[in-house]
């Protein structure tokens, strides 16, 4: 009987692919088991409902550039913020504050304020950057 000569086409080449399959499984399982979940704390924000704005009264508070702050057209001491939307609390059925704080006043006077208004127990704070103060 007569051969056929071997020729590169008949033989098969077959590479191994199991040991590359378990590093890429273990590779993965590293990378599962190092990831930390975390919750990142931050500030919780309740953004109103476009239905939910009215358009009543409210209380309103400048804060100027110079962290000067003002209250129905008067100027108002920190330590004294309370006490005023207290007062105005009382004389308004109202329990929203609209805070316009110029773009350059600090946060520190600005956080101080919205801390503030929550002791006065006001519901719904607003800050609004004032283009014109």
């Amino acid at each position: 009987m007569k051969k056929k000569p071997v020729t590169l086409m008949d033989q098969e080449s077959n590479i191994d692919m199991t040991s590359m399959l378990d590093i890429v499984f273990i590779l993965l399982i590293f990378f599962i088991v190092t990831t930390s979940f975390t919750k990142e704390r931050g500030l919780d924000i309740n953004r109103p409902v476009a239905s939910s704005i009215s358009g009543g009264a409210n209380l309103t508070i400048h804060i100027q550039q110079d962290g000067s702050i003002r209250m129905d057209n008067r100027l108002i001491e920190l330590e004294r913020v309370v006490a005023n939307m207290q007062l105005l609390l009382s004389e308004n059925n109202t329990n929203s504050l609209s805070v316009f704080a110029h773009p350059k006043a600090k946060h520190g006077v600005v956080m101080a304020v919205m801390n503030n208004a929550k002791l006065a127990e006001i519901e719904r704070i607003s800050v609004l950057i004032a283009k014109n103060t």
